[in-house]
């Protein structure tokens, strides 16, 4: 089973393994079949998410990891300015630092899920313009 480690939780992937005891011929049509599988899946999520998201596009990941930035800033003020007052903090203020710092960590595992979309080919990008040329 390989798990993928993000920023804030793992997510395990527990694909079946075929038994190598199993004959040559069966390894094959299992592999075969599982390809098959992964295709749909991929084409599935090359629709959806082609639809849901359009085209890739510097800019929207520029703006997903400002505002992540952004959240980051203001989570980390926030606990400063707790820590200047002894890190006495009250029901609301923990609250609101729980809140800041979910909101930082959603819009950063928003823009690493992009980003895959990106690598696994489910958002078409424009060809990088050459560099220095």
């Amino acid at each position: 089973m390989s798990v993928t480690r993000t920023n804030a939780f793992r997510r395990a992937h527990d694909h079946f393994e075929p038994e190598d005891n199993s004959d040559p011929q069966a390894q094959r049509r299992m592999r075969g079949l599982l390809e098959q599988i992964d295709y749909a899946a991929f084409a599935a999520n090359k629709e959806i998410v082609g639809q849901a998201l359009g085209q890739g596009d510097i800019r929207k990941f520029q703006r997903l990891a400002v505002a992540a930035a952004q959240a980051r800033a203001i989570w980390v003020s926030q606990a400063l300015a707790a820590s200047a007052a002894g890190g006495k903090l009250s029901s609301a203020d923990l609250a609101q630092l729980h809140h800041l710092r979910s909101t930082f960590e959603e819009l950063a595992e928003a823009y690493e899920a992009m980003r895959r979309m990106v690598e696994r080919g489910y958002i078409a990008m424009p060809s990088p313009t050459p560099q220095g040329g």
